[in-house]
């Protein structure tokens, strides 16, 4: 579950729901204590978990886990033109370290996106170790937006880093 604000003060919560069989997005009220009467399904039957959206040039992203409990696996990223939907899954964001890194999002699953300044994000994701909670540990990666040339699709990227600095210039 998670909260979004949009830059026109409206917020959101989105939710898994129906046995994690699908999200749902509620607008909530103007006082952000109570969900309208405004409710979108969406990723109906792909049975995703931990939303975490952004915006960028207008477009709203979400990058969203797969279900399987404490175990990791493959995360997505979605997009859409309205935060009600539709949403396209536009594919998996990982990128470096090797396979298994990837297609476990890093051993980690998605909690948040952090804007830092225009165009420029930290992905924010939970180390899960089921055997001791506290000794769970968060993993915050360089995540970015591009217009992939050959396709004009955008292709949303998170970078692998054992290591790694916020660049001033971001900030």
């Amino acid at each position: 579950m998670t909260l979004f604000k949009d830059d026109d003060g409206k917020a959101y919560v989105i939710y898994s729901s129906v046995h994690n069989r699908e999200l749902h997005i509620g607008l909530l009220d103007q006082d952000y204590v109570d969900v309208a009467n405004v409710m979108s399904r969406v990723l109906v039957g792909q049975y995703r978990e931990a939303p975490a959206l952004f915006k960028h040039k207008g477009t709203y992203y979400m990058i969203t886990s797969g279900c399987s409990g404490w175990a990791p696996n493959e995360v997505l990223a979605h997009m859409a033109e309205s935060i009600m939907g539709p949403w396209v899954s536009i594919g998996n964001p990982c990128i470096g370290a090797n396979k298994v890194f990837q297609v476990t999002t890093f051993f980690a699953q998605s909690t948040y996106v952090l804007p830092i300044s225009p165009g420029s994000f930290i992905f924010m994701a939970d180390r899960w170790n089921s055997d001791d909670l506290g000794e769970s540990r968060y993993v915050w990666l360089p995540l970015t937006v591009e217009e992939e040339a050959s396709s004009r699709r955008q292709r949303v990227s998170i970078f692998w880093h054992k290591r790694w600095k916020l660049l001033k210039s971001l900030v």
